[in-house]
C-alpha cells in the first residue's frame, strides 16, 4: 500500500494506480514466517507421561506493531502449546522472543503452524517410548481431563478421524498412518495420513483423513474445501518451502528454487464434519496445523526415524 501510494503521489493524480508485485520481489522482498525452535523434554515411567517442558525460541510478529500494547507479551508465538488439553501432571511451557532484522510477520494459522507440530510429533515420539499405540495413548490422555471445555470435542475429532481412515487395520509393506489433533480458532480438527516409503527412501503422502468440529456447519462445501485447502497449503510448507539468507539477502527467487507443492502430489482428501449445535467458529486455518504431524507420525510409523526440522523434502 506504502508503495502504491508513493506511485500515486508521484503521478500527481493523473492516472489509477494499480501495483503488481512479480514473483521475484514477492519471494525476496515480502514479510516472512518466523523461524522458530523447540526444545522439547518429557518424564515417563510405567504410569505414563509425568513431565512435560517445551522451551521455545522464535522472533516475535507482533512487537512493533499496533497490535502488541508496550509491555504486553506476544502470546501468539506460543499458541498451542500453552494450553495442552492432554492430561499430564506437570508442565511446563516457556518462550523467549530473540530480535533480528529480518521482517516477519504472521502465516496462516499463525503459532499453531510449528506448535502444533512440535506438540504432536513430540507426543508419538513419546508413545513408542512408551511402546503405546499413538492413538490410543492420545484417547487415553484426553479421557483423563473429562469435564474440560476441550476434552469431549477434541475426543470427538479424533475418534472420527480414527474411524473413517481405519485407524489399526493391517496395511501393506512401506505403507504406514500418522495421527494428529489440534484446536485453533475455537474449532478441532483430527488428521490422519497415509503414507508410503519406497525403497530408495523417497516418499508420497497418499491419503488424509480430516475431521473438524467447527460448531454448526453452516455451508458444509465452504467447511469441507477450507480443511483440502488448508491441508494442501500445509503440506506444501513442510514437505517444500524454505527461504535462506545469505549475507542478509534471501537466496530464492522463484518457484525453480522455491518449489510448493504441485498437483500430483496432493493427497486424496476425505473430510467429515461433526455435527454440532455450538456457535459456529473458524474454518479458514485449522486444518494447516496439524497435517504436518499427521505427516510427520505417519513417516516415525513407517522408518523410526523422527523428523524434527521443517522441511522434511521428499526422501526420508
Amino acid at each position: 500500500m506504502a508503495e502504491a501510494a508513493e506511485v500515486a503521489k508521484a503521478l500527481g493524480g493523473r492516472a489509477p494506480v494499480k501495483l503488481m508485485w512479480t514473483r521475484e520481489d514477492d519471494i525476496r522482498s515480502g514479510k516472512y514466517r518466523p523461524m522458530a525452535i523447540h526444545r522439547m523434554t518429557a518424564r515417563v515411567n510405567s504410569d505414563g507421561i509425568q513431565a512435560w517442558t517445551d522451551r521455545t525460541s522464535i522472533q516475535s510478529i507482533m512487537d512493533g506493531t499496533m497490535f502488541l500494547p508496550p509491555g504486553e507479551k506476544d502470546v501468539s508465538s506460543i499458541e498451542g502449546s500453552d494450553d495442552i488439553a492432554y492430561a499430564i501432571p506437570n508442565i511446563s511451557v516457556d518462550v523467549n522472543w530473540p530480535q533480528s532484522p529480518v521482517s516477519v510477520l504472521w502465516w496462516r494459522s499463525v503459532g499453531h503452524t510449528h506448535t502444533a507440530y512440535a506438540k504432536e510429533h513430540f507426543l508419538d515420539q513419546l508413545a513408542m517410548e512408551l511402546d503405546r499405540d499413538p492413538c490410543e495413548l492420545r484417547r487415553e490422555l484426553l479421557s483423563q481431563t473429562e469435564g474440560s471445555a476441550d476434552h469431549s470435542r477434541l475426543l470427538g475429532v479424533l475418534n472420527l478421524a480414527a474411524e473413517k481412515a481405519d485407524w489399526g487395520a493391517s496395511l501393506p509393506a512401506g505403507r504406514a498412518r500418522g495421527i494428529a489433533v489440534h484446536k485453533s480458532f475455537n474449532s478441532y480438527v483430527a488428521e490422519v495420513a497415509e503414507v508410503t516409503v519406497q525403497d530408495g527412501g523417497g516418499f508420497s503422502v497418499d491419503r488424509v483423513v480430516c475431521a473438524v468440529d467447527c460448531g454448526i456447519a453452516v455451508n458444509p462445501d465452504v467447511v469441507r474445501a477450507q480443511m483440502e485447502g488448508g491441508i494442501g497449503y500445509g503440506l506444501s510448507s513442510i514437505l517444500h518451502e524454505a527461504v535462506t539468507l545469505t549475507e542478509g539477502a534471501p537466496d530464492q527467487t522463484n518457484f525453480f528454487d522455491y518449489p510448493v507443492l504441485r498437483m500430483s502430489e496432493m493427497p486424496k482428501v476425505e473430510v467429515h464434519i461433526v455435527p454440532s449445535a455450538e456457535a459456529p467458529t473458524g474454518v479458514g486455518e485449522p486444518a494447516v496445523p496439524v497435517i504436518g504431524p499427521a505427516v510427520a507420525n505417519a513417516l516415525l510409523a513407517a522408518t523410526g526415524k523422527t523428523f524434527n526440522k521443517l522441511p522434511i523434502g521428499l526422501t526420508v
